[in-house]
């Protein structure tokens, strides 16, 4: 700092720059820190006082500090001091550049500056040239430009701590220099490196800037000159550009992007009109010969940045070739998870190429190049690729147009095909032809799918374009072109088998999801009013996308001529299929506003069933003519008759049966459009419709559910994946399929022995004499031998099969199990989907019971995934959409008994119950009927109101609004809580907890008055102490709500306070030792039960009688447990303030004895305090009024007790027999005395001392190995004393043999 301040000239004032001010300073500081933000904002502060106020030696202080700074060894420092030196020069344009790159090279100085330093003094030079580049002046000062070159130039010989930097920062100046100055001045400097440039890629990458930025300079014959070459790209320089692309590559590894010199040499390239032998020889045929993960990475990323440069016939090239091909095979044996890949980054790069790109035929061309790069007829590119949503309208019609013509005529031959080793190891299919073709197919169906999915902006035409390409092929075949049927007119070369035609109607149902789920499209005014109504799966006109699909169905079954279904339709599903659509067109022609919702759901429910004829017309009829039936008599307007018992069902019953039947089957697109039927169709449901639901909830009923559950065939499950649908089903079953394999094992271990197969054994022995029963010596010949052998391997085989039969059946019990949770999950959507739509629904009430018997009968049963999956759901939806619902049923005056005994019975249960979550269930949907109870308004007359003090009707005029009762029964209310409360006070162990009342008294504050008497009692008459701390919390929380001092008297008031202090001195009377937690749990409570209460006697100015509550509590602090624990400590004296009682202060002298005797007890032992010397020990017996009593010997013994700081743990050294027969313990008169010296106290606990005994025994232990610093006083003063006799012994020693040495030399 000193010789900063010496260095910058003459400072007018005397006392230095330095000592302005401390902020200045510490600026330079900030900047050398390592977070960014606050390295800018110390730079803006230097640039704002320097130019507001800052005087010359400031100025040249701070470039002083700023130059130093460049060198600094902290790299976050560099960059900071780099930028602060250029925003520096930038604002005072009037310091000249060559002074300070003078500076710059002086205080960085490469030659003179010591070996370990150079690394910085490299830096410093570098960033002190970026400084001057970054100040926007470099170029303008032609001087300073040279010399900043040149130095660059030789910092480019420093690689091994600057890389590459130097060359890029000289590529980089070289950008913004203008032509003349970089012909006049730079390209003599520059001319060696130009000449070299085939010997680095940094001398290359400079050339090819040169070439491109300065075409006029650098021409051909000047390149010709330089290196003999006009041209960069020739098949003379192919060999040395592909050492140094591959150079360039390695270097680049840890980056992973594409060298700069690779980007330039493409673009020079192209500029010279030679990129196909650039990229044929060079790239194809020179980097490909080494397999290294650089180059070909780096070959991946040319291709990437080449494609918005490249030609149209140049993008072909580029998409068959080599590069190509390896990509894909990147691709397809990168798929393991710690693999790097790099799909995503070439995806990046397509997605850059898409969007820039204004050309529909590169945009097609890249589209197709990538979907004809295959594995085995598989394109590589993932079938939803997201690029697509980039390209033109033109570009997306073609792309789909040659997606299916490849699906009609797959080409195989113009796909660039390739096969793994493996795959070639492995050719499992004899017709490999027709395997690829397959592939081809499965993924451009499911692209072409894709595509309506993806975000791309496309018009209805196109969406049902695809949708009717799709459904033709999945379901018909052409059998004559016509021009009524577009589909009809490209004919297939090879035609689809049942395999594809199954795939593509698989994925069908999967893409009906998709139109079910789709905002409406297009630009018109109607589109725009659908959209803000959030309607989804319609056109623009309102109709159903299902609804246009059927009627194109229907045209394709009318023209028999032209089209064969693939499974053709019989008579009676012919019928059926002409009802449904007939129905269908009737409803959409109904406007009715207030059946709109049931108009929709019918609609959407028959079209549904009319497309699933076309994948199971068995199974759909039945379900299809139960729904024909009840829609006509849904929309009937034929009177309704009474009911009889023999009568058919409500239409609502059956519809709710048809969407239970069809949420058996796996598949998303069913389930998601029951319900939405289903919620539709709400308003309707009967009481008999929801007792249907919940049935199937009904654990107690699972037996009954066997028949509604459907069981998938394997072949089904295989095609759920390509649908997109149900995946959880089948992972829930596959993880329970593994932990039942795995218990297959022991259940046959424990399975006990079969007697029957045990007799049969025997008499199979026994019948051909192998038991050897027999006392003659004669054995069985061959042909014995031979029929015994096969019945007795008949007789395992029999109970072999027996074996595999029981395993098959758990198999199936297994397996139906899992299907019969997942209907009810399945189910509990529609239980979610009726609280949500009808909260306001009497039916509602229906629905807390079943759901209670789920959860109860989860908690008890297994805990596997699916099961606690079950579980979560309907917890959820008791939860949140019943209990916690905002709006709830307003009309309930004639279930008003009702619901005050459903409130009884759950109360009852809750009390019951052992589990507390299960009865937190319970006593939450009681709860929930208060709510609704309270919610309504009563037809009969109201009860008397409470009486209230005009004051208070004065103050508070919504206090009648706050103690409304509505429907509620007070009284019965008040004595199925008061049973519950008391219960839980006084039972051990009981279910209900505190958070449940003290929800009950936040949420209805009008039972706190009625209840409030139990929790004043309980304080002192709780079962247990834990028991009465929770009587001191709840009555805590219930006290200073606002309802409750509204619902009493100012006597009644005054009462409470009074019982409440008076039970809480009782309880506080009881407290011991404080012991035990729960004592001490209940002593806080209490104290803080106390606080409130006298706070509001004091401030309420209450008669309350307090000298006994002031008697306990000063009692209460004579306990030393209080004080040994800070939180009852704090309380403590919280409470006493109110009672006029100040904490007292500590005394810090009282500290210090026992800080001075501290030191005593890590004396050796055997060392005796003062006190127990043999000459003070009547002195301390009388100071503390004991007698003496002796010991065996006739010598006084030791005092009863120490004075504070004198006590002594250890009185002799371990396997000392004098100090232990000396100090042997003799009990006289009440007197214990210890042998170690530590006198006991009379009447001391005997546990207490029994611990100070292991406490000294363990210090004992410690204090052995510490013998050094023990060693007591009088034994250092005689080593003292020893140790200088010696020293005195050898000085002589040494005088006599110095003499008699001396004697011998004369």
């Amino acid at each position: 700092m000193a010789e900063a301040r010496r260095g910058g000239g003459e400072p007018s004032d005397p006392r230095g720059v330095l000592r302005k001010g401390r902020a200045f300073l510490d600026l330079f500081w900030d900047i050398a820190k390592a977070e960014r933000d606050v390295r800018l904002a110390a730079t803006e502060n230097l640039l704002r006082h320097l130019k507001d106020g800052g005087e010359e030696e400031e100025l040249q202080y701070a470039l002083r500090r700023l130059v130093e700074g460049l060198g600094a060894t902290r790299e976050a420092a560099r960059p900071g001091f780099s930028l602060a030196l250029a925003q520096v020069l930038k604002a005072f344009e009037e310091i000249p550049l060559c002074r300070v790159l003078e500076q710059i090279k002086e205080k960085h100085n490469l030659e003179k500056v010591k070996k370990k330093l150079v690394r910085n003094a490299a830096f410093g030079n570098f960033f002190g040239v970026m400084a001057l580049f970054q100040s926007g002046r470099l170029i303008k000062d032609q001087k300073a430009l040279l010399e900043s070159m040149q130095l660059l130039q030789q910092l480019a010989h420093h690689q091994t701590h600057l890389r590459d930097l130097p060359s890029k920062t000289l590529v980089d100046i070289l950008l913004e220099v203008p032509e003349t100055v970089f012909e006049e001045v730079l390209f003599g400097i520059l001319q060696d490196d130009l000449t070299s440039a085939f010997t680095s890629p940094e001398n290359l990458h400079l050339l090819l800037v040169g070439m491109q930025k300065f075409p006029g300079v650098l021409k051909p014959k000047k390149l010709k000159k330089l290196f003999g070459s006009p041209t960069i790209v020739n098949e003379e320089n192919i060999p040395r550009l592909v050492e140094l692309l591959e150079s360039a590559a390695k270097s680049e590894k840890k980056d992973k992007k594409l060298p700069s010199v690779g980007l330039d040499l493409l673009q020079v390239s192209l500029k010279e009109g030679a990129f196909e032998l650039f990229w044929n020889e060079a790239v194809e045929n020179g980097l490909f010969k080494e397999k290294s993960g650089p180059v070909s990475y780096m070959c991946f990323r040319l291709l990437g940045s080449a494609l918005p440069l490249l030609s149209l016939d140049q993008l072909r090239m580029v998409l068959k070739g080599r590069v190509m091909q390896h990509y894909g095979e990147h691709v397809v044996t990168t798929q393991l998870p710690d693999r790097f890949k790099f799909a995503p980054e070439m995806e990046a790069y397509v997605d850059k190429f898409l969007t820039s790109c204004d050309d529909p035929e590169r945009q097609l061309a890249v589209m197709i190049g990538f979907s004809t790069l295959t594995n085995q007829g598989y394109p590589v590119v993932p079938s939803i690729w997201r690029v697509v949503r980039h390209l033109q309208p033109e570009a997306l019609q073609k792309y789909i147009d040659w997606l299916k013509d490849m699906f009609l005529n797959p080409d195989l031959d113009c796909c660039l095909d390739f096969s793994t080793n493996r795959q070639k190891q492995n050719q499992e299919y004899k017709n490999i032809e027709q395997h690829k073709t397959a592939r081809l197919r499965k993924w451009i169906i499911h692209r072409l799918m894709s595509i309506v999915e993806s975000p791309v902006k496309k018009e209805e035409s196109l969406v049902m374009d695809i949708s009717r390409f799709c459904f033709f092929h999945a379901f018909f075949e052409t059998k004559k072109k016509t021009s009524q049927i577009p589909e009809t007119n490209a004919l297939i070369s090879d035609s689809l088998d049942e395999a594809a035609h199954s795939l593509a109607a698989s994925y069908f149902f999967g893409f009906l999801q998709t139109l079910n789920t789709m905002s409406v499209l297009g630009d018109t005014a109607e589109a725009a009013a659908l959209r803000e109504k959030h309607i989804h799966g319609v056109t623009a006109d309102g109709k159903l996308w299902i609804f246009h699909l059927v009627e194109y169905a229907n045209e394709l079954l009318s023209s028999e001529k032209y089209v064969k279904a693939v499974k053709p339709f019989t008579d009676e599903q012919r019928e059926a299929w002409e009802r449904t659509l007939e129905a269908a067109k009737n409803l959409q022609k109904k406007k009715s506003k207030s059946d709109s919702a049931k108009l929709f759901a019918f609609q959407q429910l028959l079209l549904l069933m009319a497309i699933h004829l076309f994948k199971n017309p068995s199974e759909t009829m039945e379900l299809l003519s139960d729904l024909l039936n009840c829609t006509e008599r849904a929309f009937s307007k034929e009177p309704k008759k009474k009911k009889t018992e023999n009568e058919e069902p409500e239409w609502v019953e059956v519809i709710v049966e048809i969407l239970l039947s069809l949420l058996a089957q796996p598949s998303l697109l069913i389930r998601r459009i029951s319900n939405s039927v289903f919620g539709r169709i709400c308003p309707n449901l009967t009481k008999k419709g929801l007792q249907l639901i919940l049935d199937v909830l009904d654990p107690y009923q699972d037996q009954d559910e066997e028949s509604a559950v459907v069981v998938v065939d394997e072949s089904e499950k295989k095609t759920k994946s390509a649908e997109d649908t149900d995946g959880d089903e089948s992972e829930d079953s596959s993880e329970d399929g593994d932990t039942e394999e795995e218990n297959d094992s022991e259940d046959e271990k424990n399975e006990e022995v079969d007697e029957d197969f045990r007799s049969q054994l025997i008499n199979v022995l026994q019948g051909g004499n192998a038991l050897g029963e027999d006392d003659s010596d004669e054995e069985l010949d061959d042909e014995a031998m031979m029929a015994l052998d096969k019945n007795i391997s008949a007789l395992f085989a029999e109970q072999q099969k027996r074996i595999q039969a029981k395993k098959d059946e758990k198999e199936r019990i297994r397996k139906e199990k899992i299907l019969r949770r997942d209907y009810k999950i399945k189910v509990l959507d529609l239980v979610e989907v009726f609280l949500s739509k009808q909260p306001e629904n009497p039916l509602v009430f229906d629905i807390i019971e079943p759901l209670l018997h789920v959860i109860e009968q989860c908690m008890n049963s297994d805990s596997d995934k699916q099961e606690i999956d079950f579980l979560q759901k309907t917890a959820h939806i008791f939860t949140n959409s019943l209990c916690r619902a905002k709006q709830y049923c307003k009309k309930v005056d004639a279930l008003q008994d009702d619901l005050h005994d459903f409130v009884e019975r759950l109360m009852k249960k809750a009390c019951k119950h052992t589990d507390s979550s299960v009865a937190l269930y319970y006593f939450s949907a009681s709860l929930y009927l208060l709510k609704v109870l309270k919610g309504n308004v009563s037809d009969k007359p109201p009860a008397p109101p409470v009486p209230l003090s005009k004051k208070q009707t004065n103050t508070i005029p919504q206090a009648c609004q706050l103690l409304s009762t509505g429907c509620l029964d007070v009284e019965r209310v008040t004595r199925i809580y008061q049973q519950a409360l008391t219960q839980f006070l006084s039972k051990r162990n009981s279910a209900l907890t505190s958070s449940m009342f003290l929800d009950l008294f936040t949420r209805f504050p009008i039972l706190c008055k009625p209840l409030i008497d139990i929790l004043v009692k309980s304080v002192t008459a709780g079962a247990r102490q834990h028991q009465q701390a929770q009587a001191c919390l709840l009555l805590l929380k219930v006290l200073p709500l606002r309802e409750l001092k509204l619902s009493t008297t100012e006597e009644e008031w005054e009462e409470l306070i009074r019982e409440s202090i008076s039970q809480v001195t009782e309880s506080l009377k009881g407290a011991d030792k404080l012991r035990v937690k729960a004592e001490k749990e209940k002593v806080a409570r209490c104290l803080e039960l106390l606080n409130f209460l006298l706070k509001t006697v004091t401030q309420q100015k209450l008669h309350v009688e307090l000298m006994e509550l002031d008697k306990v509590l000063v009692a209460l602090n004579q306990q030393e447990s209080i004080g040994k624990s800070a939180r009852l400590d704090s309380l403590y004296w919280n409470v006493m303030r109110w009672l006029n009682h100040t904490k007292p202060k500590k005394e810090k002298t009282a500290n210090k004895p026992v800080q001075e005797a501290e030191p005593l007890k890590r004396k050796k032992k055997g060392f005796l305090p003062e006190t127990k010397k043999r000459k003070n020990r009547k002195k301390a017996v009388r100071e503390n009024g004991g007698a003496p009593v002796a010991s065996g010997d006739g010598e006084s013994a030791a005092p009863d007790e120490q004075p504070l700081g004198t006590e002594q743990k250890d009185g002799c050294l371990p396997g000392s027999k004098k100090h232990k027969k000396q100090n042997r313990g003799v009990r006289e008169n009440g007197v214990a005395v210890e042998g170690s010296g530590n006198g006991a106290v009379n009447g001391e606990d005997a546990v207490a001392a029994k611990k100070r005994k292991k406490k000294r025994n363990r210090k004992r232990k410690g204090d052995a190995g510490n013998e050094a610093e023990q060693i007591p006083a009088a034994k250092k003063a005689k080593g003292d004393v020893n140790q200088e006799s010696q020293q005195k012994q050898g000085n002589a020693k040494k005088k006599r043999k110095e003499k008699r040495s001396a004697m011998l030399q004369e």
